[in-house]
């Protein structure tokens, strides 16, 4: 399985996300895709089997995923204090992969009926998710 990450500024989400499927011993491949370096850099760290940068990596990484993880402001152009293009935004929202959103009110973009969670808590959310993908086959 194909586990494309999708973060941006510090990275943090990423993290948490990639440490927890590491943690798990899950068989997928995990792509780091960073809106920055930063970003990038610190989820190859935690533990991704490779890693890219910017726009068109988003893009190019979109078509071949099978599982998409990332905060819902991947979703919306201008996100992520303004790193999400509209492009990114298009290639995530058109690709075919299940696409697991965590839930950041941040960025004008607040999800109502959801639980106010710490990042680690909505990362580990996401995991078990990708762990029950993985047992359907």
């Amino acid at each position: 399985m194909n586990v494309i990450v999708i973060d941006g500024q510090g990275g943090r989400m990423g993290c948490h996300v990639i440490e927890g499927i590491r943690a798990q011993k899950l068989d997928v491949s995990v792509t780091a895709v960073g809106t920055n370096a930063l970003a990038t850099a610190a989820m190859l760290k935690a533990g991704a089997d490779r890693g890219a940068t910017g726009e068109n990596p988003v893009v190019v990484a979109c078509r071949e995923a099978d599982v998409i993880i990332g905060p819902i402001g991947i979703l919306a152009a201008d996100a992520l204090l303004g790193e999400v293009t509209e492009k990114m935004a298009v290639a995530v929202g058109r690709s075919r992969a299940i696409k697991l959103l965590l839930p950041v009110n941040q960025c004008r973009n607040i999800v109502v009926g959801t639980q106010q969670l710490t990042m680690a808590q909505l990362a580990q959310e996401a995991v078990a998710q990708v762990r029950l993908l993985c047992e359907k086959g």
